[in-house]
Parts: structure tokens; C-alpha cells; sequence
């Protein structure tokens, strides 16, 4: 018999990481989900049971992975993905679903990638860790919005940390020019900044830093700077009565027009109808 339970959250004011769902499903033989496109990152742990991922590449080439209980999934924001639960030992798995500028940030030094989604415990100690905060989380709905979080930064320390072959005191080479251009970003959103003028920053030429950068991360640095501009344009917006002109000003879009448009590509309105809706909330 399929059983059901999930939590859903609103967290706008924290911006590095937020959280939208967590539940938990023991799924009926052959159940199917999708295929779909997710708009913000989504794990699963199995509990126990089997069942079959199909998830594209960037290539939009569909992998097929069969999967069974201590065994993971990520999907990533943008990936067509379906998973189905096996027809004689059907999975029960736990999930969250959640995004930020800093969650890009450290999954970018794990294994995970559009190709190679699947999580393969190499911490016993760690794993079960993680998964005890996955269901504390479905069990504990009423969390204060900080305590939430707080679980939330466990159970992200605790993935990365049991992920098999995961050496994350170890950055490479390479990650350091990440490092370098998100931090370079983090400090100068708010002016006229190019992709080459970060990647000059980061000491790269601009063509193998954008390869660089989308290898690292999942996605191109216009679209982070661009991200990032408007992840911090929604804060204000959420926490100040600044004019929306002014707001566009802070993040680097001296036209309103501009900016409207922007905060519209990534929240799917304008910048006064999302305050309003929030207001509403």
C-alpha cells in the first residue's frame, strides 16, 4: 500500500540556502513519477526497495540507473528526469527538495553531475547521520524557520560528507578559480561587472573559464551572476521598502525596465507583484 507524507516550507529570507519540500513515500509497485523538470535541486535516499532512474545529461541523453535502498538520487534544476518504483520490491525513500547560492557552491566539489546523479554511501557513520536528519525533518513539521535551516546545513555537511570517494578538504586546482570568481562575485554584483572581467579576475581566458565554470557548477557564470543579482534583489525586496528602481541600482541593473525583466526571467514576475505576493503569504 503506498504511504505519503511531506512538509513544505517557505524560507525567502535565507539566501544561501533554502529548502521547499521534504517527505517520505513507501510507493506502490510500478509507481512512476514524470518525466518532469525540477526547478531547484531534489535527493532521495532509498530506505529499502528498488526501483529505476532515467534522468538526461546536458546533451539531453537519457541515462538509465536501477537503484536499491541505501542508494541515492540527485537531480538537478533543469533536468528531465523520471523514476519509477520497482514492480516486486517497491522503494521507500525519503526526500528534499531545496536550492541557494551556497548549496550550488558545494555540490559543485562533490561527485554529483547530470551524468552521475547516483549517491553511493562511503561513510557508514556519515550516511546514517544524514539520514536521520532527512527524517527528523519529516517528522518535526513545526520547526522554528532558523532551526530548520540549522537541520538543513546537518544534513548537507552530512551528504557530502558520506558521498563515496569525496575528498572535500582537498579542493583542487581548478576549484580554486571557482572560488576565486564566485567570491569575486559575491563582492562586486552591485557594479558593472562582465564575464571577462571575472574571469580576468580569476586568471583565466574567458572561453576555458566559462567551460571551466558550467563543468564546475552546472551552469554558465552569466546565468550565476544573474542568480546571484536577483537571489539578492528578492532579499531586499522581502526585507526593505526601498523602491524597486533603487533595488535594481544595488544589484547592478541601472534601467528599471532591465531589471524588471531579469527579476522576471527568474521568479516568473515583475518585482513589485513578487513583493506583493510575499506580503500576502
Amino acid at each position: 500500500m503506498e504511504q505519503f507524507q511531506m512538509n513544505v516550507y517557505s524560507n525567502e529570507a535565507f539566501v544561501d540556502f533554502r529548502t521547499y519540500q521534504v517527505g517520505r513515500e513507501q510507493c506502490a509497485p510500478q509507481h512512476l513519477f514524470g518525466p518532469a523538470k525540477r526547478n531547484h535541486y531534489l535527493f532521495h535516499y532509498i530506505l529499502s526497495g528498488k526501483g529505476t532512474l532515467m534522468a538526461t545529461d546536458h546533451d539531453g541523453i537519457t541515462h538509465t540507473f536501477s537503484l536499491h535502498a541505501g542508494q541515492g538520487f540527485m537531480i538537478f534544476p533543469g533536468q528531465i528526469n523520471m523514476y519509477m518504483a520497482d514492480e516486486n520490491d517497491p522503494w521507500n525513500y525519503i526526500w528534499v527538495e531545496f536550492d541557494g547560492l551556497r548549496a550550488t557552491e558545494i555540490l559543485a566539489h562533490t561527485s554529483f553531475r547530470w551524468h552521475n546523479p547516483v549517491y553511493h554511501c562511503g561513510n557508514q557513520e556519515k550516511c546514517e547521520s544524514m539520514k536521520r536528519e532527512m527524517l527528523y525533518l519529516v517528522e518535526h513539521p513545526d520547526l522554528t524557520p532558523l532551526s530548520w535551516v540549522g537541520h538543513l546545513y546537518l544534513f548537507l555537511d552530512d551528504l557530502c560528507g558520506s558521498i563515496r570517494g569525496a575528498d572535500l578538504s582537498e579542493i583542487k586546482v581548478k576549484d580554486r578559480y571557482i572560488n576565486e570568481a564566485i567570491n569575486y562575485i559575491e563582492s562586486n554584483f552591485m557594479n558593472d561587472i562582465s564575464i571577462e572581467s571575472i574571469a580576468k579576475r580569476a586568471g583565466l581566458e574567458r572561453s576555458y573559464f566559462g567551460k571551466l565554470f558550467k563543468k564546475a557548477t552546472d551552469m554558465s557564470p552569466q546565468r550565476f551572476l544573474l542568480n546571484y543579482r536577483m537571489t539578492k534583489a528578492a532579499e531586499m525586496l522581502r526585507m526593505t521598502n526601498l523602491p524597486v528602481a533603487e533595488i535594481g541600482r544595488q544589484v547592478g541593473y541601472p534601467d528599471q525596465l532591465h531589471f524588471s525583466r531579469a527579476f522576471k526571467s527568474i521568479y516568473g514576475l515583475s518585482p513589485r507583484n513578487w513583493k506583493k505576493e510575499i506580503q500576502n503569504l
